[in-house]
């Protein structure tokens, strides 16, 4: 049997992001691994910059100058569509878990992410 093809390698590890010629399975998971790893830098970032708050009123007041920055609006925007995407898109997975819509996985999936498309759009036009 041949197991050099099962060996790890580094374009292996990077074809798990890609789902070029992939069916739309293979999109829905590399969108689910991308929106997750981004929350997660996220989380770290986010509870980085609350620790400015424990300064004071001077680290609050630099905390809002910061919020009013467009490369802070703009990650506030990517956070929340990768919220919805990844959590519509959790929620597909969820479903199909427990044998709901096993057979219709496609239209599950885009269904789930016109809604997350139609909720994003709504957001940008409140945000901006």
């Amino acid at each position: 049997m041949d197991q050099i093809g099962n060996q790890p390698s580094a374009g292996k590890f990077w074809s798990w992001f890609i789902p070029v010629g992939r069916q739309v399975g293979g999109w829905a998971f590399a969108l689910n691994r991308v929106t997750a790893i981004g929350l997660t830098i996220y989380l770290f970032l986010h509870l980085s910059v609350l620790s400015l708050l424990a300064q004071g009123p001077s680290g609050y007041n630099g905390f809002l100058a910061l919020t009013e920055n467009p490369i802070i609006k703009f990650g506030e925007w990517a956070v929340v569509a990768a919220v919805f995407l990844h959590g519509l898109n959790g929620i597909r997975i969820i479903l199909t878990s427990f044998g709901i819509g096993v057979t219709s996985q496609k239209p599950l999936f885009y269904g789930f992410m016109i809604v997350a498309v139609v909720v994003i759009l709504i957001f940008t036009l409140r945000m901006y």
